[in-house]
Order: structure tokens, then sequence, then C-alpha cells
């Protein structure tokens, strides 16, 4: 069992199995079009949050056997995040119909927050292996760093598509408070040791 568990195979398949369901549903017609842009997204949106979270919370919580699996497998979350969010933009482009459609919503905060959000995903998901890691060298944490930003982004565009901040900061909120829990470590002083005899 543990095996099974700790194998790579195991990972994709639980993270795909969302996908699955969601598009079964959609070819069955049990899910309208339009229905699937609220599961695609919100699913993309979780994952990258749980991808961002497994770091502060090892910085947090320190070493642990649990979280050193999921650190194992951080890049898994952040590619299946980015699957997700294709997946988004798939059913947002069948639901528009045309391009023209698609073109003149562009101005639009709620979506244009969620192009750019796409567009700072999709070189962290092509550099998400090890062969970049060895070429890219120090640049490749560069550009991992740019998911900061497309969460932000994220967030503005759950927020604003759904007119309403309360589901997006609820998502959002846990992230954020470990940003700040570990930004307070950083900036407390750190106290000498009492020395033997003084």
């Amino acid at each position: 069992m543990r095996t099974i568990i700790n194998s790579v195979r195991f990972v994709w398949v639980i993270l795909a199995l969302p996908a699955l369901f969601q598009l079964h549903g959609w070819w069955t017609g049990a899910i309208d079009t339009m229905d699937m842009l609220h599961p695609t997204g919100e699913t993309s949106a979780r994952l990258m949050i749980a991808a961002m979270l497994i770091g502060p919370l090892a910085g947090v919580l320190g070493p642990r056997r649990w979280l050193l699996w999921l650190l194992a497998r951080r890049r898994a979350l952040g590619v299946a995040a980015f699957g997700y969010a294709v997946l988004h933009l798939v059913f947002y482009a069948i639901d528009m119909g045309s391009l023209d459609a698609i073109l003149g919503e562009l101005p639009i905060a709620s979506i244009w927050t969620g192009w750019l959000a796409l567009a700072l995903m999709l070189p962290m998901a092509l550099t998400s292996n090890q062969r970049s890691m060895l070429w890219l060298r120090t640049a490749w944490k560069r550009v991992q760093q740019l998911a900061y930003p497309a969460a932000v982004l994220t967030l503005l565009h759950w927020w604003w598509v759904h007119d309403g901040a309360t589901a997006a900061v609820a998502h959002f909120a846990p992230l954020a408070f470990l940003w700040l829990l570990l930004a307070l470590r950083r900036l407390r002083p750190i106290r000498p040791s009492p020395q033997a005899g003084v």
C-alpha cells in the first residue's frame, strides 16, 4: 500500500479524478458548458493554493513526514493547477462561441486578470521538471516565484467574476495567514543565547 501511495502515478490519478468526473458530467449532458467554468476554475485555484501552502507550512511547523511527502509532490500540484486552468479556458472559449466574443471581453478586469494569471502559470508549468531545474540553475527559482503574482491575479479574477469576495478570500486566507506568520518570524530579532557562567 505504501508503495502505491508513494508512486508518481498514484498522485497523478488522484489529481486527475476531478477532471474526469467534470468531463464525464459535461460529455453526458448532465453539466452545461457554462456550468463547467466554475468547478474547473475553482479546482485550479485550490490546487494552486495547496501547492503554495506546503512551503510556508514546513516553515512554521518544521520538518514533518507528511510535509516532506507533500514537498516532494508540490510540482505535480502546480502543474495540475495549470492543467485545470487550461481546462477552464477551453470551456470558456466553447461557451463564448467565437474569437470576436472572447476578444471583446478582454478589457474587462475580471477577464484579463484570468488571462494574465494563466500566462504567468505557463512558464512555471513548462519548467516544473528536473531537466529545466538543471538547465536554468538559479534562474529556475525566479521562474517559480511567478506563483506569487499569479496567485494575486487568480484571487482578483475569482473575486470579480463572482462579484463578491467571500469565497475567494476564504480560500486564500490560510495562505495569507501563513505568509504573515513567516514574515513576523523573520522580523523578530534573534535573542543571544545565555553564556555559561555569566
